[in-house]
């Protein structure tokens, strides 16, 4: 008995419908690398990823992070097989990300900034996997921290992100605008720049009552300017010539940590992201810098 000519071609229809959906499905989940090499850029991993050495390889580790608690060096994340994240699947990547553990399930140390981090789209995340997969591999091996007794016991992370870490991804603000979500998911989770400028407790935790206000020079820290309003009284395009240059309105300059991040990062973003980060930093409540 033969199916009628109609049903046959609804059949057919549905079936190519469905092909041509989990194609597209596909290829969404796959990421895409250009955008990835963007987000990269707006991540700021190439500075902690890289060596600071003439002709490092880019993303190959090896950058060391003076902390009170020792000595930090960003990891191989290259594809290769055994030096780098070669191994890992996408879902590893993400889980990285996300909740800032290892693929064998160990905690990372949050001087990779997981805490900002975790809050980025799934769809980011992708992207920026996707791009490091077109990397070339390095077969630099990755150097191990350098801490203090106890800090570089793993195990204690698990009390330390009871106490500091919120995973989830960023959730827009209905009562903000889309250019001030669009510049807090930039700072708060992309950029990571409280990271930097928000003083920490004694245990590494973010003093988020002082969020984004600066930090204090000692113990192997160097001091970070004020970018609430409270400290940067500036204008809009006192802050782009400063995001593009590294020139502040008094004619000063960057410091060289500071300038790396303009050069390989804000001075590449995109007009409307510039834009949409300078209005979220002059949003902000001021808080007055410590003397």
């Amino acid at each position: 008995m033969t199916l009628p000519r109609l049903s046959m071609l609804r059949i057919l229809s549905i079936i190519c419908a469905a092909m041509m959906l989990a194609t597209m499905n596909s290829a969404t989940a796959q990421g895409d690398a250009k955008r990835g090499q963007y987000l990269i850029k707006a991540a700021g991993c190439m500075a902690c990823h890289t060596a600071d050495a003439k002709d490092a390889v880019p993303f190959a580790g090896g950058r060391a992070l003076k902390t009170p608690f020792g000595t930090f060096y960003g990891p191989n994340i290259t594809p290769h097989a055994t030096a780098g994240i070669g191994r890992w699947t996408e879902a590893d990547f993400m889980h990285a990300l996300r909740q800032g553990q290892r693929p064998d399930g160990a905690h990372y140390f949050p001087a990779f900034p997981y805490p900002s981090f975790t809050k980025m789209t799934d769809a980011d995340m992708r992207d920026l996997w996707a791009f490091l997969r077109m990397v070339p591999p390095s077969p630099r091996p990755s150097q191990a921290h350098e801490l203090k007794f106890p800090f570089g016991w793993r195990p204690l992370l698990a009390i330390w992100k009871w106490l500091f870490f919120t995973p989830g991804a960023y959730a827009s603000d209905a009562k903000l605008s889309a250019e001030l979500n669009r510049g807090a998911y930039l700072v708060n989770a992309l950029s990571h720049c409280g990271e930097c400028h928000t003083p920490r407790n004694f245990l590494g935790g973010l003093q988020k009552d002082r969020l984004l206000a600066g930090t204090k020079a000692g113990n192997n820290i160097k001091s970070t300017p004020n970018i609430t309003p409270g400290g940067l009284d500036w204008s809009d395009a006192e802050f782009k010539e400063f995001f593009a240059t590294g020139m502040t309105p008094d004619f000063d300059s960057a410091n060289e940590t500071m300038a790396e991040v303009i050069r390989n990062t804000t001075s590449q973003l995109t007009a409307a992201d510039l834009a949409a980060m300078i209005a979220y930093l002059k949003s902000v409540p001021a808080i007055k810098s410590e003397k």
